[in-house]
């Protein structure tokens, strides 16, 4: 028995599963601790915070050490997640591919926001936590959300690195992302606002039918004699969150038909019936939360998603909101052209990145760029599709001199004179052989086949096998796919412990230590 290795075993326990802090002054806690070890003895409170505290700043050293040693660039994600209970918290995640090629997304700060705080307090908080983790020299790009007020936040970044002569690849295009979890819970907002009245009226007969438990039965066998089965129950939204208000819709869709013969059975329901033409709205209107809903299920249903992945995702609701915007139906135009107005600002800031990122999937390349742009495009493709072609190798140029410059300084420090570090350095600067040589690994890549499509496909497994083949290439490709393309963000520790006697320190310490655990 080793009482100091079981204090830190239950320390690392509750900080792992975000357990209280107080379970240890819990009588029935101490009974079954005792009954399999006698020996054990309890901290208290105090005691188990500064435990924890400990296994804090030894996993932060860990991380730190890993970070700034990291072959590859860091993708980082700000944001700002609400809790439950209205307290605001500041957070930054850093995201990387490492050795083994495996994705990784590591929390790096969570703190407490007053609404009193200005950006620049905001700011001065995300500068100090780059060059606490020494990690401002290592940053891809930076993925925010949708507010504008990220934007004098990222020009502080981009003067810090420039002023300690940092590379901004591709003069910075890449390094400003935005959240896509944001741009739908724009897009929502927007259905919501333009459709309140018909929502408004199925929420109505909604809630009238579920308040009564006679109506309810009524719903039930009205829906079993015309052949509904009823797979989903009616639900009744919570006017906040735009995807219970999808539910709410799809439900009472499921059952427009039961509603309309309830109202001959309860004369209750009259009133609050929807005519046909109000249930082909209703209608509409739920497809356009679908096309959400389905979009956010990809980003949430991925605990890591690679970059790859949204490219194609976005291009086929670009292609809907075309479609709508040509509606003959005003109201439903006006409606597409509102959400699409939202899509078009993250598009164009955006898209690049994720034409990129598409193209370094084999089973893709400028294949799937093609195919997509001359749909959305038309007879105007041939400009978007250029640019995404010269954006990949303006590049994969640059990744090209920087691995030119790493093995000059290389080839320095073998501790005795290179008679052919001139010839190195000449091989660097000729721009003419610089091209040549790094073209030829880029369209070789573009050149070959594009790998077979199937649900087995492991992106980073095909560039971890085929780094030998693509050094430059395979360097570029995990620095791209792991850019981040949504900040959501999920926090229990946070919501547990706001309102709690922890210190700030303790709370990011938990959190933080959850999160690397």
């Amino acid at each position: 028995f080793d009482q100091d290795r079981s204090r830190m075993d239950l320390a690392g326990m509750i900080m792992l599963h975000g357990y209280s802090l107080s379970m240890v002054d819990h009588a029935g806690f101490q009974v079954f601790v005792k009954n399999l070890q006698p020996l054990f003895e309890f901290n208290d409170f105090d005691a188990m915070e500064q435990d924890c505290l400990s296994i804090y700043s030894k996993e932060k050293q860990k991380l730190y050490t890993r970070l700034n040693h990291l072959r590859g660039q860091i993708n980082l994600s700000v944001g700002i997640w609400d809790s439950s209970e209205g307290s605001n918290f500041l957070y930054l995640t850093a995201n990387y591919i490492d050795e083994d090629w495996t994705l990784q997304k590591k929390l790096l700060k969570f703190t407490a926001i007053e609404p009193s705080e200005t950006d620049n307090f905001h700011h001065g908080v995300v500068i100090k936590s780059l060059t606490d983790w020494g990690i401002n020299g290592k940053l891809f790009s930076v993925t925010f959300d949708g507010c504008d007020a990220y934007e004098f936040m990222l020009s502080n970044i981009k003067n810090l690195l420039a002023q300690n002569r940092n590379l901004l690849l591709k003069s910075g295009e890449l390094f400003d992302m935005r959240c896509v979890t944001h741009l739908l819970k724009y897009m929502s907002q927007e259905v919501i606002e333009l459709c309140r009245e018909i929502i408004s009226k199925v929420r109505d007969i909604v809630r009238h039918t579920k308040s009564s438990i006679s109506l309810l039965s009524q719903l039930t066998a009205i829906a079993g004699q015309v052949g509904i089965n009823g797979s989903r129950h009616l639900v009744l939204d919570f006017p906040k969150r735009w995807d219970s208000t999808y539910r709410m819709l799809e439900a009472a869709i499921d059952y427009r038909s039961v509603f309309s013969l309830l109202k001959d059975h309860d004369s209750s329901c009259y009133s609050k019936s929807l005519s046909e033409t109000e249930w082909e709205l209703a209608s509409s209107v739920t497809g356009f939360f679908r096309l959400i809903f389905e979009f956010r299920n990809i980003v949430v249903g991925n605990k890591h998603p690679s970059a790859n992945i949204f490219f194609p995702e976005m291009c086929e609701m670009h292609l809907q909101l075309i479609k709508w915007c040509k509606s003959p139906d005003d109201f439903l135009k006006s409606v597409a052209l509102k959400m699409k107005y939202k899509f078009d600002r993250y598009w164009n800031k955006c898209s690049l990145v994720l034409a990129i990122a598409t193209v370094l999937d084999p089973r893709f390349k400028m294949k799937l760029v093609e195919y997509y742009y001359q749909q959305i495009y038309g007879s105007c493709a041939s400009g978007p599709i250029v640019e995404v072609s010269s954006g990949l190798r303006k590049l994969f140029d640059e990744y090209y001199s920087v691995s030119s410059c790493d093995q000059v300084l290389r080839g320095s420090n073998h501790g005795f004179r290179d008679k052919l570090k001139g010839f190195d350095e000449f091989l660097s600067e000729s721009s003419s052989q610089c091209h040549s040589i790094s073209s030829s690994e880029l369209e070789k890549y573009l050149a070959e086949s594009v790998f077979p499509r199937n649900n087995d496909f492991n992106i980073l497994n095909w560039w971890k096998v085929n780094t030998p083949r693509y050094p430059i290439l395979s360097s570029m490709a995990r620095d791209v796919l792991s850019i981040s393309v949504s900040t959501a963000f999920e926090c229990e520790w946070g919501f547990r412990n706001s309102r709690s006697c922890l210190s700030p320190e303790s709370r990011e310490a938990l959190v933080c230590g959850q999160d690397w655990l």
